[in-house]
């Protein structure tokens, strides 16, 4: 039987993440899944392998006692994909199934877990990290003790940037630890990881678009980790 790896959808460029896994990544060995709040497939949730939490459109801030009124905020919230993506981490958790969450995933895993993100990051940050025409780039530092580091190889590398809400250090989730920060004057949380990993499935958490970044064969902040993730997908016992 197949392993499978449920792709949680998102209103924005959600082909993106499908087709990040490639045929020749996924083999005979994995099938993707699409988990949609529209479809309320929750079903589905858990005959999977292995999840990604993808990008898209803000948490709503009632979840993590945000401000109503912030720059940027979106004409119209998504409460249904907020609801359905918490069953998602909280399957994921309780299962022991491995996760991997994008830009706006990561933040949700840290809200999850009892943390918050700055509603929004401020006209000076969104000129370094804010989407324009298309994604801003800039380097990141990564932790030489952490999980993301053991993946990657990588002490510092290059990454794409489209957001304009951040992970809020002074409220980290439980049980997390930043493991790598932007390079920019702001150093932004980059990326995210439990702490104290026993008893726990694999889980990264990273701002950039691994998915869609320019050359993102040749990256290992994109490939190394699409590559780790897909091998604990593989691995995963149900």
């Amino acid at each position: 039987m197949k392993k499978k790896l449920g792709i949680s959808y998102s209103e924005a460029n959600f082909q993106n993440y499908w087709n990040w896994f490639t045929a020749e990544d996924l083999g005979d060995e994995i099938e993707l899944v699409e988990l949609s709040f529209e479809k309320n497939n929750k079903a589905d949730i858990e005959k999977c392998d292995g999840f990604v939490l993808t990008g898209g459109i803000d948490v709503l801030p009632a979840i993590y006692g945000g401000a109503e009124e912030y720059p940027y905020k979106p004409d119209v919230f998504l409460p249904e994909r907020d609801e359905f993506e918490r069953l998602i981490y909280d399957y994921s958790q309780k299962a022991k199934v491995p996760v991997l969450g994008i830009c706006r995933g990561m933040q949700y895993i840290n809200i999850l877990e009892g943390g918050a993100v700055f509603e929004d990051n401020g006209e000076q940050v969104n000129q370094l990290h804010k989407k324009g025409s298309e994604d801003k780039v800039h380097g990141v530092n990564i932790d030489a003790d952490s999980l993301l580091y053991a993946v990657t190889g990588k002490a510092v590398g290059q990454v794409n940037s489209a957001h304009h809400q951040a992970v809020n250090p002074g409220k980290l989730g439980d049980n997390l630890m930043a493991n790598a920060y932007s390079d920019t004057p702001d150093a932004l949380i980059e990326g995210l990881e439990f702490k104290d990993k026993r008893g726990k499935a694999f889980m990264l958490g990273v701002q950039w678009h691994p998915e869609r970044m320019k050359e993102k064969e040749l990256n290992p902040l994109s490939q190394k980790i699409k590559e780790q993730f897909i091998k604990e997908v593989k691995s995963h016992k149900r």
